[in-house]
């Protein structure tokens, strides 16, 4: 295992233009097919690190140069596709695992062409983050890309690691659209059919960003469980509020503050008012249970076994005169 990451490390050094050769020194002879067969099996065997292998492949396959640029100088994406980039203990884990065996992916980044000298990241922001943190230069493949251009790379880079919760899938088509981003462009970034998308976007419209952000990617939370919690959202669109500014409520993880929103959130129906009837003896004779819709009367027969009887037989007349007090 050492001895292929060893070969990747070397393979993602960073590459300088090739000069021209003088006459009196001889030109570097062309990579023979054997080698170039023996790079993509050295990678192949990479079993652990497969969907990372994959997308060098195809990266050097194109013919793009990696380069190092100061992670000081690389710029999130216009949009973010990514909630908590570098937040919790998976970042921590990510960020030992860099530390440990290196960068052996590049971002894609797109030179800034407002701020000369700066880099905007298509994808890799974690890697950014965990780099920046540790210090060191990032690995970056450098191209000119649309806004279009750009948002289908993260798009498709994200959909192919399977990475993105469903809720940031659906934020970042969402603010897409925002951002003037064709549909189209979007289907294809995300990899989804028109109708999955305009679910996704439209659930998103039906929720506070401002809630989104402060739940978080929530891996385990699925379309459904949002779409409840849209709705209860709908019924009281301030209780949340009064959950979010709680002081706890960013301690546990993004599935736990899920759960604790909607729980928060769902109306338990309140316990009817009681009241208990009871004789001179202190037996209880009846119960009186009033609710907003109904009140509901219990004769206990164990103690008061005719009164049941009785109260039937006068309940006539006691509406009677109920109406006749109501009407003066």
């Amino acid at each position: 295992m050492n001895k292929r990451r060893d070969q990747l490390k070397a393979m993602m050094a960073p590459i300088t233009a090739p000069t021209a050769p003088s006459e009196d020194r001889p030109t570097r002879p062309p990579v023979s097919s054997g080698s170039l067969k023996a790079m993509g099996l050295s990678l192949k065997s990479l079993s652990d690190d497969a969907d990372e292998a994959r997308a060098l492949r195809a990266q050097l396959a194109s013919g793009a140069q990696v380069v190092e640029i100061d992670p000081n100088l690389v710029d999130p994406a216009f949009i973010r596709d990514r909630l908590n980039v570098s937040d919790g203990d998976e970042f921590e884990a990510f960020k030992a695992g860099l530390s440990e065996d290196g960068q052996q992916v590049p971002i894609l980044v797109r030179p800034r062409i407002d701020a000369p000298g700066r880099y905007q990241a298509a994808y890799g922001h974690r890697r950014v983050a965990a780099l920046r943190a540790l210090g060191r230069p990032v690995k970056a493949i450098v191209r000119p890309l649309s806004d279009e251009e750009l948002v289908v790379a993260q798009g498709k880079e994200n959909t192919d690691r399977k990475d993105l919760s469903f809720i940031e899938r659906a934020l970042f088509a969402a603010r897409l659209e925002d951002r003037g981003i064709a549909r189209a462009a979007i289907m294809s970034a995300l990899s989804v059919p028109k109708g999955n998308l305009s679910t996704m976007i439209s659930l998103v419209r039906e929720l506070p960003e401002d809630l989104i952000i402060a739940i978080g990617a929530a891996p385990k939370v699925g379309r459904p469980r949002w779409e409840q919690l849209a709705s209860l959202v709908k019924q009281d669109d301030t209780k949340w509020r009064d959950v979010v500014s709680d002081a706890n409520f960013q301690a546990g993880p993004s599935d736990a503050r899920f759960e604790r929103m909607l729980k928060a959130l769902v109306r338990r129906p309140k316990k009817p008012a009681t009241h208990i009837v009871k004789s001179d003896d202190g037996k209880q004779v009846a119960r009186i249970e009033r609710a907003k819709d109904q009140t509901r009367l219990t004769i206990d027969n164990r103690h008061a076994p005719d009164f049941g009887a009785y109260l039937v037989d006068q309940l006539p007349e006691i509406y009677a005169a109920f109406k006749r007090r109501a009407d003066a």
